[in-house]
């Protein structure tokens, strides 16, 4: 069994401290929506981006897999929250925008391995929140 660590601190007003157990380290608050600081993580970032680089490493894990010649990949996120009567919420949703381009390959074979992505993606795999992946797949020739 694999065992992940993080450590955060309170550091006053809206302001908390993060550590992670690769080394990062860094502020974070609130949205500034709901009084928090502008221009730090915050835990609804961390949690798109958490969906969103878990995808893109098990994309280029797929592309070694499918042995794609991969030129280039990068891939947006927008998580949607829903928000409740008695003021609670939660991220419904999910969707990622990758972008792909891959030299001399079929495109059906590229959406297999973005697929298999998905299926593979521990933190993905991990949420409630549905996950919608909308591909941008180039191939060059």
């Amino acid at each position: 069994m694999v065992v992940y660590k993080n450590k955060v601190e309170w550091r006053g007003g809206h302001e908390g401290y993060t550590w992670c157990q690769n080394g990062v380290e860094m502020k974070f608050s609130a949205p500034p929506s709901l009084h928090g600081m502008p221009n730090v993580l915050t835990p609804e970032d961390a949690f798109v981006a958490a969906s969103n680089t878990c995808y893109l490493m098990m994309v280029i894990w797929a592309a070694e897999r499918f042995q794609l010649n991969l030129v280039s990949l990068e891939c947006e996120a927008e998580g949607e929250v829903e928000e409740f009567i008695d003021r609670t919420s939660w991220v419904k949703k999910v969707t990622l925008y990758p972008k792909i381009v891959v030299k001399g390959k079929a495109k059906e074979l590229v959406q297999r391995a973005l697929d298999m992505a998905l299926k593979y993606s521990t933190i993905n795999q991990s949420l409630k929140s549905e996950i919608i992946i909308k591909p941008d797949i180039v191939i060059q020739q």
